[in-house]
């Protein structure tokens, strides 16, 4: 009976450490003077209680689910990709340029067009580290890293003085001409929410069975189980290791999709609220599993969203809790050691 038991609790693990992160988020309300219950009725209020809200809960996902996957994607391989905030950001900017210079293609291409554009410019900009690590041997956190400044500093440079919108004091391009732009979701109302979450979710799919049943897949993962293993049976590794970057910087380019043709129109100097770094704990919490990603996605999307309503329903706590529970979810999915010291101290 004992031993039935633990095996559903080491199946329910990624639940139970989700709530024990949420549950200490709360404690820290309680110290500061709120009711806890009533911080959690309105978290779940704001992001799920209508049709908009959960509509606003989908729409600061879908970002999340790009950026997850690449740096799931990367964990795969043995690697750290810390350049998805650079990558996403030359996507966006690939995406608005194509939708900017090339007007007259037809609507029903124009977004395809587009959307291989973002995809493109974030495997670039992936694939540049990688083949400096499978090349020169240089690492790929510190080239990711400041890819990450240059992509800042290119986009910003490009929007000002090439693409500027001549209409607005705003750092931003031109609007995309209307043919590039995706449709919405009415059904979540006024939402911004777009068809760029169907392409998340092929995306998740997609990676899954790129992963689960491919042999190029099978090969990545080898390469980030054992480089010397991989190698002695045939498997290029550094090939794998600049396929591992590409495809990692091509998915988190395509929050250009969601952000300039479903959202926003155009290209705005530091639209991310940090998507990319953001990514990295989705990651973490989905435990790098395409589906994993796909929940640790709503979750913190959900948790962007319902604590919007703080600054105004409480007088002690703000928005910000929501970095906070991000933090201790991300602390209370990583305490692996704590199991192993429980499964040791069952052990005879």
């Amino acid at each position: 009976m004992r031993d039935s038991v633990w095996k559903i609790l080491r199946f329910l693990r990624p639940l139970i450490a989700v709530s024990a992160g949420l549950a200490a988020g709360l404690l820290v309300t309680a110290l500061a003077g709120e009711n806890p219950l009533h911080v959690l009725a309105i978290l779940g209020r704001s992001a799920f209680g209508s049709r908009y809200d959960f509509g606003m809960t989908l729409f600061y996902a879908t970002p999340l689910i790009f950026t997850g996957l690449s740096v799931a994607l990367a964990f795969h391989a043995g690697l750290f990709n810390i350049g998805a905030e650079g990558q996403l950001t030359l996507g966006a900017l690939a995406a608005a340029t194509v939708g900017i210079c090339f007007p007259g293609v037809p609507a029903v291409i124009a977004p395809f067009l587009a959307g291989l554009a973002a995809f493109a410019a974030g495997a670039l900009w992936g694939a540049i580290p990688g083949w400096l690590r499978a090349r020169r041997g240089s690492h790929e956190v510190i080239n990711t890293i400041m890819m990450n400044f240059i992509a800042v500093g290119l986009s910003s440079w490009v929007t000002l003085y090439l693409l500027k919108n001549p209409d607005s004091q705003n750092p931003e391009t031109q609007a995309v001409a209307p043919s590039y732009l995706i449709k919405h979701l009415d059904f979540f109302g006024d939402a911004p929410l777009s068809i760029a979450l169907f392409v998340a979710l092929a995306a998740v799919v997609a990676i899954w069975i790129f992963l689960s049943k491919s042999t190029r897949g099978f090969e990545l993962r080898s390469v980030g189980q054992s480089e010397g293993a991989a190698r002695a049976a045939g498997i290029s590794v550094g090939r794998m290791q600049i396929l591992a970057m590409a495809l990692a910087g091509g998915l988190a380019g395509l929050v250009g999709v969601s952000e300039v043709l479903g959202n926003a129109t155009r290209f705005k100097v530091g639209f991310s609220p940090e998507y990319g770094f953001m990514g990295i704990a989705v990651a973490l919490l989905g435990r790098s599993r395409p589906l994993g990603v796909l929940g640790a996605a709503l979750l913190f999307g959900a948790l962007h969203k319902g604590t919007a309503d703080l600054d105004m329903e409480t007088e002690n706590i703000t928005r910000d809790l929501s970095l906070i529970l991000q933090g201790l979810v991300i602390l209370s999915v990583a305490a692996d050691g704590l199991w192993a010291w429980l499964d040791r101290r069952r052990s005879p």
